[in-house]
C-alpha cells in the first residue's frame, strides 16, 4: 500500500487559495509523439511471470511433438524391416487352435 501525505486543514486551504490564484494557461499542446507513446504503453504488456510460463509451455509442447513424430517414424521404419516372427508378436490363439485340428 501506498503511503500517502497527510494534509493538514490550514495546508488544504493553501492548497485551495493556490489552485484559485494559478493562471488557466489557456491550450496547451502535447509535445510531438506523445500520442504514439501513449498508444505504445497502453498496448504494451508487461513481464510477468506467467508469459514466461507459457513462452516455455509451447516451446515444450513443441519439442515433443517433434520428439512423438520421430518415434513414430523410427518404430515405423524398424517394424517394416522386421517380419512378424521377429517382432515377437502374440500368436493368434484361434489359428493355433485351428492348426491343432487338422
Amino acid at each position: 500500500m501506498i503511503p500517502r501525505a497527510k494534509i493538514t486543514d490550514g495546508g488544504w486551504a493553501r492548497l485551495i487559495a493556490a489552485a484559485r490564484k494559478a493562471d488557466g494557461g489557456g491550450a496547451e499542446f502535447a509535445p510531438s509523439g506523445f500520442a504514439t507513446r501513449v498508444v505504445a504503453l497502453a498496448w504494451e504488456r508487461p513481464m510477468q511471470i506467467g508469459f514466461l510460463f507459457e513462452r516455455f509451455a509451447l516451446r515444450a509442447v513443441g519439442a515433443s511433438c517433434l520428439l512423438a513424430a520421430l518415434s513414430v517414424a523410427s518404430n515405423f521404419t524398424f517394424s517394416a524391416a522386421m517380419s512378424d516372427d521377429e517382432l515377437g508378436l502374440p500368436v493368434d490363439a484361434v489359428s493355433v487352435v485351428f492348426d491343432l485340428a487338422d
